[in-house]
């Protein structure tokens, strides 16, 4: 099925790659974000979980290896064109990350990759929902490893 003016959404995932206090960004190669820089993600394909799509994708896209957590949340992408029709629709499950191995490089549907600091993500011109995810990534890391040094 062709992702413009589908008859029904599409999921894909979403994955905020931490390397200590960096989060790994790309800049998406294909529409209908060409051009953009985003977390990387992509569809998930039938008869794979969305945790398998996730670690998929950034190997696909990167060539590192992480350690997946949990879900952080989950977004509706839905892009209407001039007459109001919906011309893309896709459902992301996001995740949050640690870097295990590899170093980034572009492939597949980016066409860069970079390291890139929370002070830094305003040169980005990151979409508002893609911030808004690293963000929530970003603290519930500072919470859980506040606890897990309380625990110490």
């Amino acid at each position: 099925m062709d992702r413009r003016y589908p008859d029904r959404p599409f999921v894909g995932v979403g994955v905020v790659v931490w390397r200590d206090d960096r989060v790994l960004l790309v800049r998406r190669a294909r529409p209908p974000r060409k051009g953009d820089w985003s977390i990387p993600g992509g569809l998930q394909h039938l008869g794979e979980t969305v945790a398998e799509a996730a670690r998929r994708e950034v190997r696909e896209e990167t060539g590192l290896s992480i350690v997946l957590g949990e879900p952080l949340t989950v977004v509706d992408s839905v892009r209407h064109d001039d007459q109001g029709r919906v011309e893309y629709h896709y459902t992301l499950v996001d995740f949050s990350a640690e870097w295990a191995a590899g170093e980034a490089v572009a492939a597949d549907d980016v066409d860069a990759a970079e390291w890139a600091t929370l002070d830094d993500l305003a040169r980005y011109g990151l979409w508002s929902e893609t911030e808004r995810i690293i963000r929530l990534s970003a603290a519930r890391r500072t919470t859980t490893k506040g606890a897990a040094a309380t625990k110490s």
